[in-house]
């Protein structure tokens, strides 16, 4: 166990996400490892390549030495660029160099949290040369890993652990990101709340309350009188929160109620991560 308890949450999750993608994957042939996944442009393989890749980071790995091809098309921001380096570098690999990289990968990381002694606001290594805390870190390895576990599972046709300690991990933080959604990127009104209420693996409710200065922020208490209200299952709202699919094609599992043209200009918005 890590001496600082916030930080053993995020621990277990990570173990039993990243354990579960290997689980996944050991089993698979060849070409298998080119099938499409709901994160756009990448395949089960380089899912887990920026899996590896990123893990090697948080362990303190150099970079690798490597330039893009200049016909990645879907490569358009230096964010894109950066966490597309992992993942290019291996499109070559194999199924054995692939399955064998990530035990190992675990296998280091794992010894890594086993020790870990430093405080939770500890200054770490992040992407694109900027810092960020250890507990942030360990936090968002915690939700990757299992955003990625679940694109997985879409692609292999095998679904399983929506309700678990990483489901709690993304759940949070997908959350942190509803009040500019609702707020800003939508235009809800000043001094109005939007009700969100989500079933099926995951059940929670969470009201978006707008300020008369139009800043949002997030309550666990119902709202008497929503201007609207949005009600879809667990699995939808993290598809649609991570950007897997657009509000259309999941029409049929959304439910609204209230001001039409603020909902629909909500889901629009609705995607949270990069």
């Amino acid at each position: 166990m890590t001496v600082h308890p916030s930080l053993q949450t995020y621990a277990d999750a990570w173990t039993h996400s990243i354990e579960s993608i290997a689980e996944l994957v050991g089993p698979l042939t060849e070409g298998e490892w080119n099938g499409r996944t709901p994160c756009p442009n990448w395949s089960v393989r380089d899912i887990v390549s920026h899996i590896i890749g990123m893990e090697c980071e948080q362990l303190g790995d150099p970079r690798p030495i490597h330039t893009l091809p200049r016909d990645l098309f879907h490569v358009q921001s230096d964010f894109a660029r950066y966490m597309e380096m992992q993942v290019d570098v291996r499109r070559h690999h194999t199924a054995p160099e692939m399955t064998s990289e990530l035990e190992y990968t675990i296998i280091r990381r794992a010894r890594q949290l086993r020790n870990e002694t430093r405080d939770p606001e500890t200054m770490v290594r992040a992407p694109l040369g900027t810092e960020q805390t250890l507990e942030t870190a360990l936090r968002m390895r915690a939700f990757d890993v299992w955003v990625h576990e679940q694109d997985l599972r879409t692609a292999l046709g095998r679904p399983g652990n929506l309700d678990s300690p990483g489901a709690l991990v993304a759940r949070d933080v997908l959350l942190l990101g509803l009040p500019k959604v609702v707020a800003k990127s939508a235009g809800a009104p000043a001094n109005s709340a939007v009700v969100l209420d989500v079933h099926g693996e995951l059940e929670f409710l969470r009201t978006v309350r707008v300020d008369a200065e139009g800043r949002g922020s997030l309550d666990v208490a119902p709202s008497l009188g929503p201007v609207a209200t949005l009600a879809m299952d667990w699995e939808t709202y993290v598809r649609l929160a991570c950007g897997r699919v657009r509000p259309a094609a999941v029409a049929d599992r959304i439910k609204t109620e209230g001001d039409q043209e603020l909902a629909d200009a909500i889901l629009q918005h609705f995607a949270v991560t990069p």
